[in-house]
């Protein structure tokens, strides 16, 4: 098999490395995004809910120790979000991510500001519906990852939407090493998104507790809470999540499910995690990849390492020496 390292967009944005780190909220700062990017890979800050002034705080960040692209992840239901572009295109950030939602409102003053926009899409008929609306590029995310999910696995997903539409594809869900990427360009893609590999990075500012139980954890530790409510998220367990859980569960037949109050459980629990450290309490997000995170060092390591297993395997030339 002959693989085809291209994706125009990377080459514009003049990457080392095809990785692009996931905008993961509050774990995504403008640390770790700049991290990312000054190694060679493409560092996403992730907003979820912010005001546009936290934007703007590590927007300025990332500018202060990287001079090299990175982006912005935009969670589309946030009530904040045009402020939050307001920030973007004042900042001068380069590329824009989104999800939970449709970017097409905003795409025109978006590219009409050089910005290139890449959703995440969980399914080949939203893939299909972005190219029609004019994005650059999709992240096709498969339920391994943590986080909000879909309902595809990467490898069912992946190569669906690779044949489906005709702009570059990212696969994301259950990449955490060069075998995995390899993995990832046979079946089609452009290029890789990983966030959990990046949860123990050095440079990554999640509590102490946070990076512990990724380290800690096997393959088996992941759960998903949100089967029943409909908000499916995957986390590692630990009691809210699994208090969470056994609260939707006892719903199910009862003449009103009470799922708002379910649903009310994880409110807040994200930052608990990644801020406070909340063993107990806390939404630790991250994907079934958690198992293969052994170690904490810096990005540059984290990309060199990934890439010259990817490239072995895959038997190119690794042009990133």
């Amino acid at each position: 098999m002959t693989f085809k390292i291209d994706n125009p967009i990377f080459d514009k944005l003049g990457m080392k490395y095809p990785i692009v780190e996931g905008g993961m909220t509050w774990a995504g700062t403008g640390a770790l995004a700049a991290a990312v990017s000054e190694a060679g890979g493409l560092g996403f800050i992730g907003t979820g809910y912010w005001h546009g002034d936290e934007v703007r705080r590590e927007v300025r960040r990332a500018k202060e120790l990287t001079d090299k692209p990175f982006g912005v992840n935009v969670m589309l239901m946030s009530r904040h979000i045009r402020e939050v572009f307001d920030v973007i295109l004042e900042e001068g950030v380069k590329v824009v991510a989104t999800g939970a939602g449709d970017p097409s409102p905003f795409l025109e003053e978006l590219h009409a500001a050089g910005v290139t926009v890449i959703p995440v899409v969980p399914s080949v008929s939203m893939a299909k519906m972005m190219q029609r609306k004019g994005v650059d590029a999709v992240v096709a995310e498969g339920m391994e990852s943590g986080g909000h999910i879909g309902q595809m696995t990467t490898m069912a997903l992946v190569p669906q939407v690779v044949d489906a539409v005709d702009i570059p594809v990212i696969a994301a869900g259950g990449i955490g090493d060069g075998r995995g990427v390899a993995a990832a360009f046979a079946l089609g893609a452009s290029g890789v998104q990983m966030g959990t590999r990046f949860l123990t990075a050095t440079e990554s500012e999640v509590h102490p507790n946070y990076k512990a139980k990724v380290l800690k954890a096997r393959d088996i530790d992941t759960i998903i809470t949100g089967n029943i409510v409909g908000s499916r998220v995957r986390v590692l367990k630990n009691k809210m999540a699994k208090e969470y859980v056994k609260r939707e569960v006892e719903e199910i037949g009862k003449p009103e499910p009470d799922y708002e109050t379910v649903e009310k459980l994880e409110s807040g629990t994200l930052r608990a995690a990644v801020v406070d450290g909340d063993k107990n309490g806390g939404a630790f997000m991250a994907g079934q990849i958690s198992g293969m995170v052994n170690d904490e060092k810096p990005v540059a390591e984290i990309l060199a390492e990934i890439w010259a297993q990817a490239t072995d395997i895959m038997g190119i030339e690794n042009k990133a020496k």
